[in-house]
């Protein structure tokens, strides 16, 4: 049997090799190891995948590598893939139940169509296994620890270039955005920050006044705001006008 026939039965089961420790001790998370270690449990396809993630992160002592019983107690998962399959989608959905870690990505191929999935699977990160040395791995890991994305340049403008196109194609002809916001909601909560009132506002979005107060009513329900000026602060923090 070929070493292609192997990881295709592998794949098809959907099965993904995990590492053993690293001669560390696994117990507890990055939380609380000693020095603030980042605790990552690795998935690979194939041993030859795992082996090489795992050697370049084994040395690192601001690295936790993680056993398979505690790889669920991880902040951070690498999966490491030739390509996103079915299995690897399958295996994303389920980190990404897991809510006390974040997923990255190390691919070796990655089509353009993978984009969407990766959004879709919560991917925090992606890395060309051609560029996955070890000083880009633990830069990955320690930026998906501090609640942060890396992607290749390529990828961060096609990823750009999608949330452009559907905010123009999806959501501006129903008058939504991809904020909090509608964007009607945006432009008077905009125009009461200016020190407009309710007959201003109207007069200026050609909305009747009980439009007016019935989408600002809206808006303080929907976000529990306690007044106009509350709903003001809330979208000048959030960045939403």
């Amino acid at each position: 049997m070929t070493t292609t026939d192997m990881k295709n039965r592998a794949a098809e089961r959907g099965q993904y090799r995990r590492p053993a420790t690293s001669g560390r001790s696994a117990e507890g998370s990055a939380k609380d190891a000693p020095g603030g270690r980042i605790s990552v449990a690795v998935y690979a396809e194939d041993l030859i995948l795992q082996t090489g993630v795992v050697h370049q992160l084994r040395l690192r002592p601001e690295i936790e590598l993680m056993a398979e019983a505690e790889a669920d107690r991880a902040q951070v998962s690498l999966v490491v893939v030739d390509m996103v399959d079915e299995p690897t989608v399958q295996l994303l959905h389920r980190l990404q139940r897991n809510t006390a870690t974040r997923t990255g990505l190390v691919v070796g191929f990655f089509e353009s169509g993978a984009l969407q999935t990766m959004i879709e699977c919560g991917v925090a990160a992606v890395l060309r296994r051609g560029e996955a040395d070890q000083n880009s791995l633990v830069h990955m890991v320690t930026a998906m620890a501090k609640g942060e994305g890396v992607l290749p340049g390529d990828l961060l403008g096609k990823l750009l270039d999608h949330v452009s196109g559907l905010q123009r194609t999806v959501l501006d002809p129903r008058g939504l955005s991809l904020s909090t916001l509608t964007t009607r909601e945006a432009e008077m909560i905009r125009l009461v920050s200016e020190g407009f009132g309710t007959a201003e506002i109207a007069q200026k979005t050609s909305y009747s006044e009980r439009t007016v107060k019935n989408v600002l009513h809206e808006v303080a329900t929907r976000l529990e705001l306690r007044n106009r000026a509350h709903a003001v602060g809330y979208a000048m923090r959030h960045g939403l006008i």
